[in-house]
Order: C-alpha cells, then structure tokens, then sequence
C-alpha cells in the first residue's frame, strides 16, 4: 500500500501491513485536557470510532520531545497501532491531519513512521472576501482545508474598492452602504462583529490564526463611498463594481483620517487575539510617493498602540519600517521593490511571488476563470520554486515564511475558488512545511495524484491538472 503525504514529511518509513479500522475501534488521549480532547474526539469521527480513557488501539500522547517544537509530531502505524505523540497539542493536530490523508475515503492506513515539523513558522493562504464576499460557511470550509494541509494562517482580505466586510461600530456605513455590492454588482455582504468573532475561534480550534487586513491608503473607494469626508473633496461617490485599481486614496493629509484608521484597526485588534494586522499599502498609485512614505510611518505606529504588529504589501518598504514590522513580497521580479532593504534593517519577509502564489492567475489559456497580469500558473509552476532564492538579499534567516494569495475579481463562488486554489495551494503547503532538500516536481506529483479521492470525498472542485497522475 502506497504511502503519500502531502506536505512531505521530514522522515518516512514505510511499514507491512496495514491498520484496518473497525466499528470496535478505540481512540485515547494523555493527558486528557480538554484541548487534546477536542483533537481525539475530531479524529474519531474521522475513524468513526469513539474516545476513551482506557488504553486503546490509537493513541494521541503529549510528552514528545523538545525538538518537534510546538507543530512537529511523531508518528506510527503499525498493524495493531496507531501512535501519534508531539511536545504541544499543534502537533497531536498534524499529526491527525497526516491520518486523514492517509486513510484517503477508505479504512486501512498503511504501517509507517513519520518524524515531522515545519520548516517555516508562517504558512498561509489569502481569501479575498472584498471584491466577492463569502458567507462565513465558506470561510470555514477554506480553514478546514487548509488545515488538512499544515498550512496555519488565514489572511482576510477584508475592504477594498469594491467592498467593506467588516462591521465597525464607529463607522457603521462602512459595512451597511460600503459592504452591499460586490464585483458585477452582486448584492455583496458583510460580517457583524460576532460573526468575524465566531471565524477565528473556529480556525483557532483548527490552530489557523487569522490576519485581518484593511487595505489603505489605496484600495478604499467604498470606504470613501460611504463617508465622503475621508477624501479630499469631500463629494459623495457610487460604489464601485469593477476591476480596475489605482485610483481611489485616502487623504492622507486630513486629521480625521487618522481617527478612522485608529478607530478601524483598534476595533478589528480587539476582535483578533493574534499579533498581526495587516494594512495592505499596495497600488497606492493615487497617493503622492511623498504622501504615501508619512502615512505609513503614522500608521504603523498606530498599529502599535493597539498592541499588533503591522503587515503590509512590500510597496510599504518605500517607508522606514520598524523592525516589528512584516513586508508580504508580491511584485515580479521586473518591478524594483525594498524588500531587500528592509530585512536588512530587520523586518521579516513572508513571501507571495505573484508569478507563483497567486492562485487567481489561470493554470493556462484555456483556464474558464482567473487572470493573466502575472502569467500563467501551472500547478508546477506554483510547486517548483524556492521561497530563499525569490527575492535577491533576502535569505533564509529574513524569512518568515510564505502566503498563497487568492483575489477574486472572477471568483464567483466557492466552488470556483475551489477550482483555482486546489491543487496549486497544496504545492505551497508543501514548500513551506517540508525541507528544500528532497523535494522535487517529479516525485511531489505522484504524492499529489494521491490526493484525488480525499479532495473528491470531500467536495472539493480541484482542476484535473494533466501535468498530475490522478488516482
């Protein structure tokens, strides 16, 4: 019985035999807390099985080595056993999602052991919720599956021209004029403060941290659209539906613009227990260079006084950052960034080549959906490159990790969301959890082939890439 995981682990070696789930089949956990818990009791229902405290035939135990870190995990198959044993509960976690893509739609795992942890502590993915909104639903369903993959961090791209996604007590009409539309006019929608609320517990219980962002000082008409006083001439405006970028700007020079940004970021910081909040500052084409390198120095340090870290498009370089600070880098290669500088001065880097993590961009030219600005992204493309060697100056020790953006300009529901992200952002999954060395594109696809019946079983619209073996 073949063995394919995907994200390659640190050290697999298969087993004989096979463990054959039964309906007599035993789940326990050591300690018992409800946090463990809650992890046996989700692999149990994956097995169809039932916790208990007695010892049992598949076993989750904390008290692992120090070495696996908080994410790493340990795990045997055996024909009798299943074991999975980590330092933290993050890892019991991984080490149940590595059960699940092993058990695929059947009932037999192959005997294996697997010694694993992540190569980078920042793997994420970008939904793009502003130009098309998705209900809290498909939100969740996304964070289900990236947690399937290891990948632990969830970027809502939450405003931009074309729509206001999250409710903001101080500024209701953000969300009640700013969040009724969406790209082709749909009727859009917003989330209320207890929904956002209800998003990051359940991603948390996933351990996927989420990372709000409200992009500014570009990117903001409906915001403008529904308070005209945060642009400069004061005079009200119709939302916006279409596609085009680079024409909106706060106006950076008047005071009440500061109050917005501090009133905004300070209510979405309480709602966020995670250390992150990410300002956007891309494209911001409408804002004089002068203007725009002031605006974000004074809004960093207003992301500061609401206890976060600012995280912000590599185009917030241009400014002189805090060490704190995190540039996401996007741009081609033929567009000159500061990314380089400003790890020098000690900013980390998460990485998002636009030419191979962009996941809007379509997979050739008969692609049905998706954009081309960056090129095509075959499957191997966004598989086969190397996060170190992307941005020139920026090593291994800069990095932070990497992020998968998906924007949805012609998303038009979860299943064609579906249909760009899978497979390409299970390959980004892999190069930020597995070690550079020993990946390669000719044996990731048969791994990756394997992954058919688990995504079909559960819904999931992937793209039959013809690059990829399919099982």
């Amino acid at each position: 019985m073949p063995v394919a995981v995907v994200p390659k682990p640190v050290s697999l070696t298969p087993g004989t035999g096979a463990f054959v789930v039964r309906a007599s089949t035993r789940v326990s956990v050591s300690p018992a807390t409800p946090e463990t818990t809650r992890i046996a009791a989700a692999l149990a229902g994956v097995l169809g099985a039932r916790v208990g405290s007695a010892p049992a035939p598949v076993s989750l135990e904390l008290g692992g080595p120090v070495r696996l870190g908080d994410e790493g995990y340990e795990l045997t198959v055996t024909r009798s056993s299943v074991q999975v044993v980590a330092h933290a509960p993050a890892g019991l976690f991984y080490g149940v999602q590595t059960i699940r893509q092993l058990l695929g739609a059947g009932r037999r795992l192959p005997a294996v052991r697997i010694r694993d942890r992540p190569r980078f502590a920042w793997r994420g993915a970008m939904l793009d919720v502003a130009r098309h909104f998705r209900p809290v639903r498909d939100v969740k369903r996304f964070v289900d599956l990236l947690a399937l993959y290891k990948l632990n961090r969830l970027h809502l791209h939450l405003s931009d021209d074309q729509g206001w996604r999250i409710a903001i007590a101080t500024w209701p009409r953000l969300a009640t004029h700013g969040g009724s539309t969406e790209v082709g006019g749909g009727k859009g929608g917003y989330y209320t403060q207890r929904q956002y609320a209800d998003i990051v517990r359940y991603a948390a219980s996933r351990y996927v941290e989420i990372v709000p962002e409200i992009d500014m000082p570009g990117h903001v008409h409906a915001a403008l659209s529904s308070y005209p006083k945060l642009s400069c001439d004061g005079k009200p405006t119709p939302l916006y539906t279409g596609i085009d970028i680079g024409f909106s700007s706060l106006c950076v020079g008047k005071p009440v613009v500061y109050d917005f940004v501090s009133d905004v970021l300070g209510e979405l910081a309480r709602l966020t227990p995670g250390p992150f909040i990410h300002v956007g500052g891309d494209e911001a084409a409408a804002t004089k260079p002068a203007d725009y390198v002031q605006f974000i120095r004074r809004v960093q340090e207003i992301v500061a006084s609401h206890g976060k870290r600012m995280i912000g498009w590599d185009e917030i370089a241009r400014a002189r950052l805090h060490p704190s600070t995190v540039v996401q880098h996007w741009n081609p290669p033929d567009r000159p960034t500061r990314t380089a500088q400003a790890a020098a001065r000690g900013s980390k880097v998460i990485v998002s080549p636009a030419r191979h993590a962009y996941l809007d961009m379509k997979y050739d030219a008969s692609t049905p959906i998706g954009l081309t600005w960056a090129g095509y992204t075959s499957v191997r493309d966004a598989y086969a490159w190397e996060p170190t060697r992307e941005v020139p100056g920026v090593g291994a020790s800069a990095l932070l990790g990497v992020e998968a953006p998906l924007w949805s300009e012609t998303i038009g529901s979860i299943a064609d969301a579906d249909y760009l992200a899978f497979p390409r952002l299970i390959g980004i999954a892999e190069i930020g959890w597995s070690p550079a060395r020993g990946r390669s594109w000719a044996e990731y696809r048969a791994r990756l082939g394997a992954q058919g019946p688990l995504l079909r079983s559960l819904g999931v619209n992937y793209y039959r890439s013809p690059e990829v073996p399919w099982k």
